[in-house]
């Protein structure tokens, strides 16, 4: 199945390479793929066939022919689900930590893209399985399926529209004193393309947070998504210097000084970003009524809070 894609070329990304700027243009594809679909002539800029190398100057209307790889790309695997949520047009499921979304380069299978084609063959005529949106592999909790074609377009154009509501409990490092909202554009790190950043050559990004619950040396924080770039919270939250307990991309352990051995042991065993997708809001596609889900904590998140509240309370 093809997805043909299409955009404007923003003038921020004047000056680079086609397969540079279609990688920020369109991230869910990786640089190698798009630059074979640029060489099998799939990519045209204003109608014409550029080679990878080919520079662009802003305002170029591009036009991307995707191809969507198939059910032999990927295969169906009996693989649990925890669905909070299905109909006929929506599948809400609430991911656990370590299961990553759709294949990628050094996951292919045991993937969320894969229990779902189990879980539903169908699913393999939608785009990416029907998936509109992600979560970090490590970052757990509730995630939209489209089932039907209808469904997708709809979802996708209120994540668009941002009418979407995600809100996420994540846990800092440090004492935040407030909460407040950072409007910092975020885009590929300059050195290393595995990470992300806040740059002036991004795309708009927005994060809103509030405190709710404070420690000594830790902060856990309600976070509202406006726009969805690739490792957000945890971008934007290393970027106010108070990144996420756990993150090993954008942030490093801090043991507070006072910190005993039981705290010690709880934030060094805590292997993955203290991060949750614990409620989702969206119109029904089909009926348009406000829907909304709510993820309890995984236990893992609940046990270190509960040391960090036992460490605060000097029991």
């Amino acid at each position: 199945m093809d997805d043909l894609l299409s955009c404007t070329v923003p003038a921020r990304l004047a000056g680079l390479r086609l397969d540079q700027a279609l990688a920020e243009l369109f991230p869910d594809y990786s640089r190698n793929r798009l630059q074979q679909w640029i060489r099998q002539g799939r990519v045209t800029v204003d109608g014409a066939v550029l080679r990878p190398r080919d520079k662009l100057r802003g305002g170029e209307w591009v036009e991307l022919n995707a191809v969507e790889e198939t059910r032999a790309d990927h295969t169906a695997q009996d693989i649990p689900l925890r669905v909070v949520f299905e109909d006929d047009h929506l599948l809400v499921i609430d991911k656990p930590a370590g299961m990553v979304v759709h294949p990628a380069a050094g996951h292919h299978d045991g993937t969320l893209l894969n229990a779902l084609l189990f879980h539903l063959p169908a699913l393999e005529s939608l785009p990416r399985a029907g998936i509109v949106h992600r979560l970090d592999k490590e970052t757990s909790g509730l995630l939209v399926v489209a089932k039907t074609l209808k469904a997708h377009k709809s979802l996708v154009e209120q994540l668009q529209a941002r009418t979407v509501r995600r809100e996420y409990l994540a846990l800092a490092q440090g004492a935040m004193i407030t909460g407040g909202t950072v409007d910092a554009p975020i885009g590929r790190h300059p050195t290393d393309r595995k990470r992300f950043a806040v740059t002036p050559t991004g795309k708009e990004a927005i994060t809103h947070y509030r405190v709710v619950e404070r420690f000594p040396h830790h902060t856990v924080v309600r976070v509202r998504l406006e726009t969805g770039r690739t490792h957000q919270i945890r971008v934007h939250m290393a970027y106010l210097r108070f990144p996420l307990v756990g993150d090993p991309q954008y942030g490093r352990l801090r043991l507070p000084p006072d910190a005993g051995p039981e705290l010690t042991e709880a934030l060094r065993s805590f292997k993955r970003q203290a991060l949750h997708a614990a409620r989702l809001a969206l119109l029904h596609p089909e009926s348009g009524r406000e829907l909304q889900w709510q993820s309890p904590l995984p236990e893992d998140f609940t046990l270190l809070l509960e040391s960090l509240r036992k460490a605060a309370s000097g029991k």
